[in-house]
Parts: structure tokens; sequence; C-alpha cells
């Protein structure tokens, strides 16, 4: 599977990504909610800095997933402590995620910039975190490089 990958413009996560400063995504909730269980080792995270009509502007392999059991908050402290160097988060970001009972960490490896522009527009109701079967089936008239990958 392919992964579409909003971030955050304001927090600047995809420059972070891209310089390779950030080498770990994090998503929580109260519940189990995407990416949770359904993002693997192998995959294909692409990501997005806007909602709406958006470019694909970097892509990611996923070297590592990491799904915590319901956790506390102290745990969930402790959990982005720990990976702090590699998540690369601000303070602001540090609260967002604290207190969250299922957290889910993505590491990634072989980041490259990359410009696909996508066809669908985002709706109000989708995840910040989108699963397809592939890529090359949202993205407007991929370039040569990209017509050329095999995706599963």
């Amino acid at each position: 599977m392919d992964h579409l990958v909003y971030c955050n413009g304001k927090s600047k996560v995809l420059e972070k990504i891209l310089s390779g400063t950030k080498t770990m995504i994090i998503r929580g909730a109260a519940d189990r909610k995407l990416p949770y269980g359904r993002v693997f080792e192998g995959e294909t995270l692409y990501f997005i800095k806007n909602r709406g009509y958006g470019l694909i502007e970097g892509k990611a392999t996923v070297k590592s997933v990491f799904n915590s059991e319901k956790i506390t908050e102290d745990e969930s402290k402790k959990l982005i402590s720990e990976n702090m160097s590699k998540l690369d988060l601000s303070e602001l970001q540090v609260q967002r995620w604290v207190g969250k009972n299922y957290i889910c960490l993505v590491e990634i490896e072989d980041v490259e910039k990359v410009e696909m522009h996508l066809k669908f527009k985002y709706q109000k109701t989708m995840e910040d975190w989108v699963i397809i079967e592939n890529v090359s089936s949202v993205v407007e008239n991929p370039n040569e490089r990209y017509n050329s990958l095999k995706y599963k």
C-alpha cells in the first residue's frame, strides 16, 4: 500500500523531513485511528504540505513502525521524549501528542524530494493520513521517472 501523509505547513514538518532532521512521524488519538495498525515496514509514504488540490512534495520508505497499546499521559510523555531526536517536535507539537491513549510512530528512510500533482480534492471528512492501493491512481500526468516505478 501507499500512504498520503498531510504535513502541517506552519510547523514546517515537510521541510524537516526533506532536510533529514525529522526521521519519524507521530500520530495519536484517544482511539486507534489511522495509521495505527495500517502502515508497515517497506511501504511508501508520500508527503503533501497543504490540503486541497495538492502537490506531493516528498516521499520516503517506512523503516519501522511502533503502535502503542493504550497508554497513560506519563507514558506518552516518556515515549515522545525517548524519540525526540527523530521526531524533531516543537513544544507546541509535543503538547498536541502528549496524553493521547494510542500513539503510532513511523520511522522513515530513503527520503527524496518529488513533484507530483494529485487528481483528487481533499475533503473535510478525510483524515490527515490516507491509505491508497497505489499512488499512480491519484497522480495527474506522472512524469516518466514515476511511470516506470513498479507499484504493489
